[in-house]
């Protein structure tokens, strides 16, 4: 860890001086409190660091909860063994899981399927709760449940060290959460402006705690948290279902993990009450089971935290982009990305070349960086990739 000043500490020993910058500048803000945690994956993000851990007292930032509110991955470990599958033809699974899931941006489902039900049921319900209504947004938002998503939005099925067969995926809250982010970041800006208040960065815009604006923020994000959280269920459980079918016999799951890494939640931290917003970060209290994965092709990682007070109990999140997507399209080929994953089923197409895991920061250096935050529990290795492009 190096402390860069007074309220930014960081954990990145790869890091560039733009993100850096931009770190720079949120942590001048004056409701941070107590400091400001760069994580390994540290990288450019829509006015706050991906990658970073902002703790706040009496104000949120909404573009530092990051537009895809309740990112984050799931994880479930089986009763298989690697050789139940290693033996196998692997792509009709992988077509199997893309036709169960529906892939890539601005698709959804075309009928809401019997596991969905309950769940936008429930969905409702807090939505009522919370006294308001989601289809204002979307009004498709409950086909959107049960679908992947784009960019580094993953279905995984692979094997830890001790050769048992994990499932594993990244999500969020898709469509619906990206439009409640978009209005509250637009809410603050307005607010802003209206208060003559001098921001560095637009996406910086604040929304003050006590007001009517913030309520409604809290109310509608934990909506959004929830609905990314069950998206993520009704996702795996259609990717077990889909295993299950291939190998005839059903899953028995021995463990299931489910973390956000794009949230806010209300936590005491150095003797005060803060919102801390975790942005590209996972909650890594003691103990506290949390996923990292890397990048399509590389080792993801089954952790449990170590509580670092200084990091607010936090850990990175991924592997995190060394290269912009139009940077690592102009600089790596569809050869390389085949090179990269070799060995794996995945959708063999030029689509994925800003996914290759060139662009993004070696996993095992992160991991390196983040050994006083979270302690290794397992470490898996990818059978079959899908992705939508």
């Amino acid at each position: 860890m190096e402390r860069l000043s007074a309220r930014l500490l960081s954990w990145a020993s790869l890091i560039d001086e733009k993100t850096l910058d931009q770190a720079r500048t949120t942590a001048r803000m004056p409701f941070i409190h107590p400091h400001l945690a760069l994580m390994p994956d540290a990288h450019l993000g829509k006015g706050a660091t991906v990658g970073s851990v902002i703790p706040t007292l009496g104000a949120i930032i909404p573009a530092a909860v990051g537009v895809d509110i309740g990112c984050g991955m799931i994880a479930v470990r089986t009763q298989y063994t690697v050789d139940e599958l290693a033996s196998r033809d692997l792509a009709p699974l992988r077509q199997a899981i893309e036709r169960a899931v529906p892939l890539s941006a601005g698709h959804q489902n075309r009928r809401i399927v019997a596991t969905a039900e309950p769940r936008i049921t429930e969905l409702e319900n807090l939505a009522e709760k919370a006294g308001f209504d989601p289809a204002a947004y979307a009004g498709n938002w409950r086909l959107q449940l049960g679908s992947l998503g784009s960019g580094n939005h993953f279905i995984e099925v692979s094997v830890d060290e001790l050769d048992r067969v994990w499932l594993f995926l990244h999500s969020g809250s898709r469509g619906i959460g990206n439009r409640i982010a978009m209005h509250h970041i637009g809410v603050a800006q307005r607010l802003a402006k209206q208060w003559w208040i001098d921001l560095p960065d637009s996406d910086l815009a604040y929304l003050v705690e006590g007001t009517p604006e913030f309520t409604r923020y809290i109310r509608e994000l934990r909506w959004a948290q929830h609905f990314a959280l069950l998206n993520r269920e009704e996702m795996m459980d259609r990717v077990a279902r889909q295993v299950s079918d291939f190998l005839g016999i059903a899953v028995d799951e021995q463990e299931r993990i489910n973390c956000h890494h794009n949230f806010t939640e209300s936590e005491e931290h150095f003797g005060k009450r803060v919102w801390v917003s975790r942005k590209g970060a996972i909650q890594a209290d003691p103990g506290r089971p949390g996923l990292i994965p890397g990048s399509m092709g590389t080792a993801s990682y089954v952790v449990e935290g170590l509580g670092n007070r200084l990091s607010l109990n936090s850990s990175p999140h991924g592997a995190g982009r060394e290269y912009s997507r139009s940077k690592a399209r102009s600089i790596f080929t569809h050869e390389q990305l085949r090179a990269a994953m070799s060995g794996i089923e995945f959708r063999d197409t030029d689509a994925f070349i800003d996914e290759i895991p060139q662009a993004y920061k070696p996993i095992d250096r992160v991991m390196a960086d983040a050994a006083d935050l979270v302690r290794v529990r397992h470490t898996l290795r990818q059978l079959v990739n899908v992705k939508g492009a």
